[in-house]
C-alpha cells in the first residue's frame, strides 16, 4: 500500500474517533430523582382513586351491554315504502359489469310503481 493511502486511512480513523468522543462528552448528567409536582393533594388523589375503583361499569366498553337508545330521523312509513320499492326492483341484482360490453337499461317497470298507481298499499 502506498504511504499516502495509509496516511489518509489514519487521518480518517482519528477523525472518526474524535467525532465519537465529542458525542459521548455531551451526555446528560444525572441529577437524581426530581421532586413530583402535582395540582392535587395526596388526599384528593386518594379520594379520586377510591371513587374510580368503585364506579359501576368501569371496564365495560360502549355497546357491550346491548343496543343503545335510537332516535329515528326519518319517517317510518317512508323508509318502509323505499325498502319495499328497492326489494321489488326488476334489475336489482344486475350491474353494468354483469355482462361484457353491456349497459343495463331497465325495460320493466317497478312493481311498486304499478301497484302505487293502482292504489294498492302492499305487495
Amino acid at each position: 500500500m502506498p504511504a499516502a493511502s495509509l496516511k489518509f486511512l489514519a487521518v480518517t480513523a482519528f477523525s472518526a474517533l474524535a467525532a465519537l468522543g465529542s458525542v459521548a462528552a455531551q451526555a446528560e448528567s444525572y441529577d437524581g430523582v426530581h421532586a413530583h409536582v402535582s395540582a392535587l393533594s395526596r388526599a384528593d388523589v386518594d379520594a379520586e382513586a377510591i371513587r374510580t375503583a368503585a364506579a359501576p361499569n368501569q371496564n365495560v366498553v360502549r355497546g357491550s351491554r346491548g343496543a343503545e337508545p335510537f332516535k329515528a330521523v326519518a319517517d317510518r312509513g317512508a323508509v318502509a315504502q323505499e325498502a319495499m320499492r328497492a326489494a321489488s326492483a326488476p334489475d336489482q341484482n344486475v350491474s353494468s359489469g354483469s355482462r361484457v360490453n353491456s349497459k343495463v337499461i331497465s325495460t320493466m317497470r317497478n312493481p311498486m310503481d304499478q301497484r302505487t298507481a293502482a292504489g294498492a298499499s302492499r305487495l
